[in-house]
C-alpha cells in the first residue's frame, strides 16, 4: 500500500527533473549578445564558480567528520543519510547559480533585441524556474528515497526506566561503535540527519553568501555613488562584478539552500511527529502508514502544482506588469496544491474509523490535516502579500521612505525602521493564527502539516524568487555594458519588481522558517515519549525561561556578529577598490580594473568568516542541554524562535523598503530630486544600511533557528546521555 502512494512522488519528481533539464537547455542555446556582454557574463560565471568550489571544498571537510561520527556513534547509516541531504543542497545551489548566471545575460540580450518587458520577463522567469524546481524536486526525492529503502517504523528500543548511569548501561546504542544508552529509532535518525545535512549547507551557503555579496554591494556603492559620483553598476568600480557574483552566490544559491532546508525539515518533522503518535493506544497500522505517508504525498503534489504553474506562465503571453504575470503563476500553483491536498486527505484518512481520529485529536475528521496545510498555504500567500505592500515602490510605505530622502539621512533611516518594524505585526498575527487553529484541529501533527502547507507550492516562490537577483545582474549588465537608454528602462523595471519579488521570497522564507523551527520544537518534545523518566517540560520552569531569556539574546549576539562581519569585509573591499580607482587610466574607462584581486578578496573573507556563526548553531544546543539537560534546549529553542521571527521579518522588510524607495528617486518620482541629488544620496545611505539587513542577517536568522531546532531533534539521545553523565561527575 505504502509503494501506490511513493512511486507517483517519484514519477512527479522526475518530471520536474526533466522540465528542468529542458529549461536549461533552452537557456544556454539563447543569444548572449555584444562580445561585451560575453565577456562581462564569463567574468561574473567564472568568479561565482570560484566561490563556489572554494566554499563547498570547505564546507565538505565538514560534512565528512561529522558524517563519520554519525555512522559510528550514533546510527550506521545515518551518516550516508546526512551525506545525502548535503548533497542535495549543494546540486541545488550549483545548478541553480549556473542557471542564473547563464540568464542573466541572456535576459539582458533579450531586453536589447526586443525592446519587450513580456519576452524579458520570460527569459528571467526561465532562469529562476531551474532553481525553484530543483529545490522541490531534489528535496522531496531524497528523502522518499529514504522512506522506500529504510521504511518507517516505531521506537526500535524499549523504554528506558531511568536516566541514571547505571540504567543507561543495560542498553546498547545502534551505531557502528555501540555507545550504552544512546538509544535511536533509526527511522527517526535517518531522517532527520538527512535534514540536518540539508541545514549544514544551507547555513554556510547563507552566511558565506551574505558575506561576499553585501560585503561587494556596500563596497561598490560607497565607491561608485558617494566616493566617485559614478552611475550604478559602472563597470570602472572593480567591487561592481564582485556584486554582480554576489547576486548569484547568495540570492540564487543561498535562497535555494535556505528554503530546501525548510522543506524537508517540515516533512522530517512531520514523519517523526506520525511516529511519536504511536505511543497513543487507538493508533493503527492504517492510519500510521496515511500520517506518515500523507506529508510526503502532499509535498509530491504540490510540485505537480508548480510544474503545472511555471508551465503555464512561461507560454502565456506577457504584457507590461511583470507583477501581475508572477503573481499569477504563485496562484495557480497554490490553488492546486490546495485542491490536491483536499484529494488526497480523503484517500489517506477517510477509511480511518472516525473514532480512532477524534482520539488522535482530528476535530473535524478526515479534512483535519487538509484544513490544517489549506491555513498554511494562505498564510504563505498572505505573508507575500503583506510584504509586497511594505516593500514596493508602488505602495505608500516605501513611498513616504523616498520622500523623507529630501530631509536627508536620519529621516530615511528613522522612517525605514518604522515602516520595518510596523511591517512584522500582521506575518506573525497569521503565523500564530494559523499555529493556533491547527493545534486546535489536529494537534501537533496539525502544526506540522500546516508548516508543510506553506511549502507545498515552494518550487513556485522560488522560481519568482530566483527572477529577482536574475533581473538585477541583466540590469547591472545592460549597465556596464552600455546598452542603449531604453535597453535600461525595461530592465530597471524588472530589477524594480526582482527586489519586491526578492522582499516577497524573504518573507516566505522567514514565515516558513517560523512554521518549519516550531513543528522541529514540537517534534524534539514528542522524543520525551521515549523516555519514561523524563516529563514534557513546563513554561513555569526555572530551567525553560533562563533557556528562553539566553536564547533571545543568543539572537542578537548572531545578528551583530555577522553585521560586524560583514562590515568589516565591505571596509577591506572599498579600500582595495578605492586604490584601482587611483589609477587615472581606469578612471577615465581606458583600461579595465583588476577584477580577480576583489574577487579573490571578497571569497576568501566571506569564507574565512562562515565558520564561528555555523559552528554556533551546531554547539549550542548540544552543548546547553549536555550541561543543562534536555529542558533547557526547549527554552533556548522557543527563545530563539520568539525573537528571530519578528527580528528577521523587519530586517528583511526594512532593507527591502530602503532598496526600493532609493530605486523610486532615481525614476525620477520626485521632480527636482533625481540622481546625484542630496536626497538620492540619503536613500544610498538608506539602502547600504538595508543591504546587510535584508541580505545577511535576516536572511540566516532564519537558517539560525531552524539549524538549531534540527540540531537539537536530531541529537535528543546524545544529550540525555551526555547531561546524566555530567551529572553524575558532579
Amino acid at each position: 500500500m505504502t509503494s501506490i502512494w511513493l512511486w507517483p512522488i517519484v514519477a512527479v519528481c522526475v518530471l520536474a527533473v526533466g522540465y528542468v533539464a529542458v529549461n536549461y537547455v533552452r537557456i544556454k542555446k539563447m543569444k548572449e549578445g555584444t562580445d561585451r556582454m560575453i565577456k562581462m557574463s564569463a567574468i561574473i560565471r567564472d568568479g561565482a564558480n570560484v566561490f563556489i568550489k572554494k566554499e563547498f571544498t570547505t564546507i565538505a571537510i565538514v560534512i565528512a567528520v561529522l558524517a563519520v561520527l554519525f555512522s559510528l556513534f550514533i546510527e550506521k547509516w545515518s551518516g550516508l543519510t546526512y551525506i545525502l541531504g548535503a548533497l542535495m543542497s549543494s546540486i541545488v545551489c550549483i545548478l541553480g547559480m549556473k542557471s542564473a548566471t547563464y540568464a542573466n545575460v541572456r535576459t539582458a540580450n533579450k531586453a536589447r533585441e526586443t525592446l519587450s518587458i513580456g519576452e524579458t520577463v520570460k527569459v528571467a522567469l526561465c532562469g529562476g524556474s531551474i532553481s525553484g524546481l530543483s529545490v522541490q524536486a531534489f528535496g522531496l526525492l531524497g528523502i522518499v528515497g529514504i522512506v522506500i529503502v529504510s521504511g518507517v517504523g516505531p521506537q526500535n528500543f524499549e523504554t528506558l526506566s531511568g536516566v541514571g548511569f547505571e540504567s543507561l548501561k543495560a542498553y546498547e546504542g545502534t551505531g557502528l561503535i555501540n555507545i550504552p544508552a544512546l538509544l535511536t529509532n533509526s527511522s527517526i535518525m535517518r531522517i532527520t540527519t538527512y535534514s540536518l545535512g540539508c541545514s549544514t549547507v544551507a547555513m554556510f551557503n547563507r552566511v558565506a553568501g551574505g558575506n561576499y555579496t553585501k560585503a561587494a554591494d556596500i563596497s561598490a556603492d560607497i565607491l561608485g555613488k558617494i566616493r566617485n559620483d559614478l552611475p550604478e553598476d559602472d563597470s570602472r568600480v572593480p567591487n561592481v562584478i564582485a556584486d554582480f557574483i554576489g547576486d548569484n552566490v547568495n540570492d540564487i544559491a543561498g535562497n535555494c539552500s535556505d528554503l530546501l532546508e525548510s522543506f524537508v525539515a517540515t516533512m522530517s518533522a512531520s514523519i517523526v511527529v506520525a511516529i511519536a503518535l504511536l505511543s497513543n493506544t487507538s493508533v493503527t497500522e492504517a492510519f500510521f502508514n496515511s500520517a506518515y505517508i500523507f506529508p510526503l504525498v502532499v509535498a509530491g503534489g504540490g510540485l505537480l502544482g508548480c510544474i503545472i504553474g511555471l508551465a503555464f506562465a512561461s507560454v502565456k503571453k506577457m504584457g507590461n506588469d511583470p507583477s501581475k504575470e508572477l503573481n499569477l503563476a504563485t496562484y495557480i500553483s497554490a490553488a492546486l496544491a490546495v485542491v490536491i491536498s483536499l484529494v488526497v486527505a480523503y484517500f489517506a484518512f477517510s477509511g480511518i474509523g472516525s473514532d480512532i481520529l477524534s482520539d488522535l485529536g482530528f476535530k473535524i475528521g478526515w479534512t483535519s490535516p487538509w484544513v490544517c496545510a489549506v491555513l498554511g498555504i494562505i498564510s504563505g500567500v498572505a505573508i507575500g502579500i503583506i510584504t509586497e505592500y511594505y516593500t514596493s515602490a508602488d505602495h505608500k510605505p516605501t513611498k513616504e521612505i523616498a520622500e523623507y530622502a529630501t530631509e536627508g539621512e536620519a529621516f530615511v533611516i528613522t522612517k525605514g525602521d518604522a515602516v520595518g518594524s510596523r511591517s512584522c505585526l500582521y506575518p506573525i498575527l497569521i503565523i500564530g493564527g494559523s499555529l493556533l487553529i491547527s493545534g486546535l484541529i489536529c494537534g501537533t501533527y496539525g502544526i506540522a502539516i500546516a508548516a508543510l502547507g506553506m511549502l507545498s507550492f515552494v518550487g513556485t516562490t522560488v522560481s519568482i524568487d530566483a527572477f529577482g537577483p536574475i533581473a538585477d545582474n541583466a540590469g547591472g549588465l545592460a549597465e556596464s555594458c552600455h546598452l542603449d537608454s531604453n535597453v535600461r528602462e525595461i530592465t530597471d523595471k524588472l530589477d524594480s519588481v526582482g527586489n519586491t519579488t526578492a522582499a516577497i521570497g524573504k518573507g516566505f522564507a522567514i514565515g516558513s522558517a517560523a512554521f518549519a523551527t516550531v513543528s522541529l520544537i514540537v517534534a524534539y518534545v514528542s522524543n520525551y515519549a521515549s523516555f519514561e523518566a523524563l516529563n514534557v517540560p513546563s513554561i513555569d520552569s526555572f530551567v525553560v525561561i533562563a533557556g528562553c531569556i539566553i536564547g533571545g539574546a543568543l539572537i542578537e549576539f548572531f545578528s551583530a556578529l555577522l553585521t560586524d562581519n560583514t562590515i568589516r569585509a565591505a571596509k577591506e573591499l572599498a579600500d582595495v577598490g578605492d586604490r584601482q580607482l587611483s589609477d587615472p587610466d581606469i578612471l577615465a574607462g581606458k583600461k579595465d580594473p583588476d577584477y580577480n584581486e576583489l574577487v579573490a578578496l571578497a571569497t576568501s573573507s566571506a569564507l574565512r568568516r562562515m565558520l564561528l556563526p555555523s559552528i554556533i548553531a551546531i554547539a549550542v544546543p548540544l552543548v546547553g542541554g549536555a550541561l543543562f539537560g534536555v529542558d533547557f534546549v526547549v527554552g533556548i529553542l522557543l527563545g530563539a524562535t520568539v525573537v528571530a521571527i519578528p527580528r528577521a521579518i523587519f530586517m528583511g522588510n526594512s532593507g527591502g523598503a530602503f532598496d526600493n524607495a532609493k530605486k523610486y528617486i532615481e525614476s525620477g518620482a520626485i521632480k527636482g530630486h533625481g540622481k546625484g541629488t542630496a536626497a538620492h544620496k540619503a536613500a544610498v545611505t538608506g539602502d547600504t544600511v538595508g543591504d546587510t539587513r535584508k541580505d545577511v542577517v535576516g536572511v540566516a536568522l532564519d537558517i539560525f533557528i531552524k539549524m538549531m531546532s534540527t540540531v537539537a531533534t536530531t541529537l535528543f539521545a546524545l544529550i540525555v546521555v551526555l547531561n546524566s553523565l555530567i551529572g553524575i561527575m558532579r
